[in-house]
């Protein structure tokens, strides 16, 4: 199930479903120590005897964000109640709390006691053994703990002299002799049982007298910290400043950290200030796609590819780590975006976990540690590097366009040696002699082993990009090293990757069970990327015949449309219709925008790419989040949601259409084409 609303502030993310459930909670990392493991925390109510879970089907339920911010904006509904709710949760930028709000309307003529339940499922550490959840006089509130993670959680009613619940209980669950304390909400009343331990679970109410037709406010809150003291000084925080203000102040910072165009800022970001150009619909969803971005971000660098508990991605397992390719691309976004800092940060982490020969392991934790992988070691009697090695050339990509952007000598330097000189070495040696190209890695759809199209584009890409720092900080005789096997590597692209005929560029070199290699002619949306890391120019004859061929095998027929990875792809495939290549991917459908942009040399194709970024925004959830792949005939959202690198791809998109439109120089007025300004951008997604 889709998470609508990601909510964090770096260090705490909470994640609301479509059904309006909390259904994951990471503290103190994003993306490590998911505290409910994707169970259910639920919110009910009860009145006139009745009671109902507003993830029920006769509630109506509208989630979005407030526009523009990192506050949630849900309409509820149940006419049978005759109850409506408007909710509001935030966590707040600094203190790590979920504040929430809602605004409880009672649409009978008479006066009623409307009462809300909220059920607490922690895991805490991912586990439901050796919970406790007591009931604390102290604040009035209920505590979950293990170890040194502690979780308050309190609320107020309306008209309440002072903060505190209603009810309580606490109790077991997930046994046989008992699912949980939230059946013991279903009754309209909590038994207050103060404590229980082992798997458990809480439930809290909150009590109130509506008039007729009145709106009246309940409040609750969920306080995070490593000790009893620490959330206990959180929830009397709360109390101090009140749940209006603590979402007020953190709806007010996010609106001011998106806007780069109409702040407080003196002078907007490169690239930002022709928003207003676009659609607003495109216009909202870049600005959301940016805070939703950031929600994905740890404070310590690491950029999380996704934190969906739903989809166990392969061998029970999540998205929930950093891959080093991913990260590259949204540091790039992100940077290009005004939000260098995210950028930095990540590149910190990316010196902290290279190997020290030079290259990116397969994936990382929030934590810098080494995650789980599938690649192995030792394979077909041979010992072997587990690596995607395009994520090694990416990286220093990505840190090249930063420091072109920004020139920060002094924050480089740390970074140059360990980072650029020992990434740059490894690749410039992790070669075949005989051919230039690099050695057998994964692909980066994490599938095959082999030589692919890809990797060799970013390896080339990568060593350029040290060739550039090598050159900067005066290191000529390894910036000379770089550059030769940099031409190496295109050389040998050139002449293995060609089909016979000359039409076109192969997806891979695959080896058979003899050791041959033989070239994979199988269309892959990846061949796109060519020209952005700078492998292939994107007018190349050979270059454009791919592209067109990559369009006409990968577009999903259908009322959904999109792009596929490649043709045939089974993973999380919907149906078994040969005519459909697979399910249409963001990140795929943008890069052909992207291709489209990068070739143009007439205005007449910025259209088809403005189609593609309708077709994104239409295609997202109501409240701006994009998934990583769609059904290809319903367009719901298949895996996870959100991706962030559909995110970023999204950023990226817009921003390279806004500099072509600049470029070719719309008319304000009547929107025709003047010609091509006076002004020198770079082709989209230059290589350095």
């Amino acid at each position: 199930m889709p998470r609508d609303l990601p909510l964090g502030n770096g260090s705490m993310l909470v994640t609301f479903d479509t059904r309006y459930h909390l259904r994951d909670l990471f503290y103190p990392y994003v993306g490590q120590e998911n505290h409910t493991a994707g169970h259910y925390f639920r919110l009910g109510v009860a009145v006139d005897g009745r009671f109902s879970w507003v993830h029920g089907n006769e509630w109506e339920r509208e989630l979005a964000y407030e526009p523009r911010t990192l506050v949630t904006a849900v309409n509820l509904r149940h006419p049978g109640l005759g109850i409506s709710i408007a909710a509001s949760d935030a966590v707040d930028m600094v203190q790590n709390v979920l504040v929430r709000r809602f605004a409880v309307t009672n649409h009978h003529d008479s006066p009623r006691q409307v009462r809300l339940f909220l059920t607490q499922d922690f895991h805490i550490y991912g586990l439901d053994v050796g919970d406790t959840a007591f009931y604390d006089p102290v604040t009035n509130g209920v505590v979950h703990y293990k170890r040194e993670r502690y979780f308050l959680v309190n609320g107020q009613a309306p008209g309440a002299e002072d903060a505190g619940v209603s009810s309580y209980s606490t109790g077991q669950k997930e046994t046989d002799h008992a699912e949980g304390t939230w059946r013991d909400a279903e009754d309209g009343r909590l038994d207050h049982n103060p404590i229980a331990q082992g798997s458990v679970d809480s439930a809290i109410g909150l009590y109130a007298e509506l008039g007729p037709e009145e709106t009246a406010t309940y409040s609750a809150w969920i306080c995070a910290g490593h000790t009893l003291e620490e959330v206990r000084r959180l929830d009397g925080w709360v109390r101090y400043r009140g749940v209006d203000t603590i979402m007020a102040r953190t709806r007010h910072y996010w609106y001011l950290w998106g806007d780069k165009e109409h702040g407080a800022l003196p002078e907007p970001a490169e690239g930002t200030r022709s928003l207003a150009a676009l659609e607003p619909e495109l216009a909202d969803l870049y600005v959301q796609s940016l805070l939703i971005i950031r929600t994905q971000v740890d404070n310590g660098g690491a950029i999380i590819a996704a934190n969906d508990s739903d989809v166990m991605h392969y061998a029970h397992d999540t998205y929930s780590y950093v891959w080093p390719r991913d990260g590259a691309f949204v540091a790039m976004a992100m940077d290009r975006a005004g939000y260098a800092d995210v950028a930095e940060r990540f590149f910190a982490f990316c010196r902290d976990v290279v190997e020290p020969e030079g290259y990116f392991l397969h994936k990382y934790n929030p934590d810098r540690t080494f995650a789980s992988s599938w690649h192995p070691w030792y394979r077909r009697g041979n010992v072997e590097l587990p690596i995607q090695e395009d994520e090694t050339g990416l990286v220093l990509i990505a840190l090249w366009s930063y420091f072109r952007r920004h020139r920060n000598v002094e924050t480089m330097k740390p970074w140059f040696r360990p980072l650029v000189v020992q990434a740059g070495e490894f690749m410039a040696d992790y070669r075949n002699t005989e051919t230039g190209l690099p050695l057998p890695s994964w692909d980066l759809w994490e599938e095959r082993h082999g030589i692919h199209a890809f990797t060799v584009a970013a390896v080339y890409g990568g060593l350029l990009a040290a060739t550039h720092f090598a050159k900067a900080f005066g290191e000529e005789r390894i910036a000379e090293r770089f550059a030769a096997a940099a031409r190496g590597v295109q050389e040998g692209f050139r002449r293995y990757f060609l089909d016979p005929h000359g039409k076109r560029w192969y997806r891979s070199l695959l080896a058979d069970e003899h050791g041959n290699w033989t070239p994979d002619p199988t269309w892959d949306a990846s061949l796109l990327v060519l020209p952005r890391l700078g492998l292939v120019g994107p007018k190349d004859p050979v270059m454009v015949n791919t592209a067109q061929g990559v369009r006409e095998h990968l577009w999903v027929p259908g009322p959904t449309g999109g792009l596929a990875r490649y043709e045939h792809d089974p993973y999380q495939r919907v149906g078994s219709d040969p005519g459909v290549p697979g399910n249409p991917w963001f990140v795929c459908t943008l890069w052909y925008a992207e291709y489209l942009l990068s070739s143009l040399s007439v205005s007449q194709g910025l259209e088809e790419a403005l189609d593609i970024l309708r077709w994104a925004q239409r295609h997202g959830l109501k409240s701006g989040v994009l998934a990583e792949q769609l059904h290809p005939q319903s367009g719901d959202p298949v895996s996870v949601a959100p991706l962030t690198w559909s995110h970023a791809e999204y950023v990226w998109t817009v921003l390279t259409y806004l500099e072509r439109e600049a470029w070719f120089g719309r008319c304000p007025t009547c929107g025709r084409v003047a010609g091509p300004l006076a002004v020198s951008l770079p082709q989209a997604g230059e290589t350095p």
